[in-house]
This record gives C-alpha cells, sequence and structure tokens, in this order.
C-alpha cells in the first residue's frame, strides 16, 4: 500500500529479529522491504522468521540495502559492538533508526543525539518494549518516594552481552530521580560493615543494587525490591515470551516517522 511505512529489520536473523520481521510482515500499515544479518545471508527472512517466505532475502551489507532498497525505519536487534555503525549507517541515509539492541553507553547515546541534530532525523532507543515493563519501571519510581530502601534483581537468558540490563540501568535512574526529588535517602550500611565475597550486595548503579542473573530458560525479567519498617513491596515483570515486545516495537515505528528529535525510552511515546 501507498502509505504503508517501509522498514527494514538489522539482526532480522536473531531471535528478537525475526519476531520483528513477523510482526512487521502481519501489520498492514508497514512493510518489510529489507532484512540484514551477518548469518542465513540469501535466505529468505519469512522463512527464518516463520517458516513461510516473504520474498526478502538477507543481506549482509547494511549501507547497501538502505542506499537500494530505501526504507522509512530501520529496526535494530544486533550487538553493543555493532549497533552504534548501524545507527550512523542509518542516518547518512535518512533513515530513522528504532533500536532495542541494549549496552550502548552514555558516550554512544550522546553521539546519537548529535546526529539527529546534524541530519533531521529522529530516533527511538528503548531498552524494553515491553509495556509491561514500562509501567514496572513508572511503578518503581513512584515507590520510590515513599520507600527509598531498593534492590533490583534482573534475570536474563544466558546469551544476553550486557549486565546489568539496560531496563535494570534505567529502572535504577527513575528511582535515584524519584529519592531526590522527595529528599530521601536509603538507609546507609552498618559502619564496618564488608562482603565476604566481593560482589555480593551486586552492582550499584546510582545508589541502586542490581544483582543480574544469566541462565538458560528465562527470557527478560525483572523484580524491584522496596524494604521499609514490618514491610516488603514487590514490583516484578517477566516476559515469557518476545512476542511480547512487539506492541512496543510497532508502536515505536509509526511514531518515529516525521520526528526530529532522540526519543530514550517508550514511555515517552505513550500517549
Amino acid at each position: 500500500m501507498s502509505n504503508s511505512i517501509r522498514v527494514a529489520v538489522c539482526g532480522a536473523a536473531g531471535r528478537m529479529g525475526r519476531e520483528v520481521v513477523r510482526a512487521v510482515a502481519e501489520a498492514s500499515d508497514l512493510i518489510l522491504v529489507g532484512a540484514v544479518d551477518q548469518v542465513e545471508v540469501g535466505r529468505d527472512a519469512g522463512e527464518v522468521a516463520q517458516g513461510k517466505p516473504l520474498g526478502i532475502s538477507i543481506q549482509s551489507n547494511l549501507a547497501e540495502v538502505l542506499s537500494t532498497i530505501r526504507p522509512q525505519v530501520l529496526v535494530d536487534f544486533t550487538e553493543p559492538a555493532a549497533a552504534l555503525a548501524n545507527i550512523q549507517t542509518a542516518f547518512a541515509h535518512g533513515v530513522a533508526p528504532v533500536v532495542g539492541t541494549t549496552g550502548l553507553t552514555e558516550a554512544d547515546l550522546a553521539q546519537v543525539a548529535l546526529w539527529v541534530r546534524e541530519t533531521g532525523v529522529g530516533a527511538v532507543i528503548a531498552p524494553n518494549f515491553a509495556l509491561g515493563a514500562v509501567l514496572m519501571m513508572q511503578f518503581a519510581q513512584q515507590a520510590a518516594r515513599y520507600l527509598p530502601d531498593v534492590e533490583i534483581i534482573e534475570l536474563h537468558h544466558e546469551r544476553k552481552l550486557d549486565a546489568p540490563s539496560g531496563t535494570a540501568l534505567l529502572t535504577a535512574g527513575k528511582i535515584a530521580q524519584a529519592r531526590t526529588a522527595a529528599g530521601l535517602a536509603p538507609v546507609p550500611a552498618p559502619e564496618g560493615a564488608f562482603e565476604r565475597t566481593p560482589g555480593a550486595r551486586g552492582a550499584s548503579a546510582h545508589g541502586v543494587p542490581i544483582h543480574s542473573v544469566r541462565l538458560p530458560g528465562l527470557v527478560a525479567h525483572q523484580e524491584v525490591l522496596f524494604g521499609g519498617p514490618g514491610q516488603v513491596l514487590s514490583i516484578r515483570h517477566d516476559s515469557t515470551d518476545r512476542r511480547c515486545f512487539m506492541p512496543g516495537v510497532l508502536l515505536a515505528i509509526r511514531k518515529v516517522i516525521g520526528r526530529k528529535d532522540l526519543v530514550l525510552g517508550l514511555e515517552n511515546l505513550l500517549d
């Protein structure tokens, strides 16, 4: 259809990429025009994703795909080492990137923001596209205004390359903002306290301990535990199937069209 948004997927043969290929192909207002990966090259992206052809073969050269096929949006679910270069390539071809790859540093995000200003092309980068995960972070931010003592446990599959997860880091940042705004601080550790094994209390981000678990059988899970005198509040989100991320990905594809800014976090696209 002439009004359909033209979408290319980078990382199309990966577990998340296959779900994006399937979701885009099923959406009536989107059209898959390109698929890029370094594996399964030459195979039909539809066969890799869902066992039935879509007439789009997986190619290895992103710049060539973008210049030849000219999509409007590039969805990137790859690896931290490749994502920044993919984003730069998208901007160079006037294509708006929607990025779910986690592990990008603050310096990386600053560079993306600079490219947005230079090109006038918008971008969406989100550590988690599950709507339930966005709500979990918002609830945690609200709870931190009253219960400043908190720790995060995040659990992912064994092939996830970064730890802590982007979702955990974003959650910790939101909690820190809420505590600062409320003038609250967690109870300090007892004087002389130490860890029998270094790292036993997890890493610390924005003053919030984060514990990362990587095991086969997991997908993406996070629990935010708040403690107070005589009470414990647990806010948890579980992704048991990667399909839960697709409504958020499709929302970002539709919303990035026409934008000229960098959107960090799916929550900033919700009405």
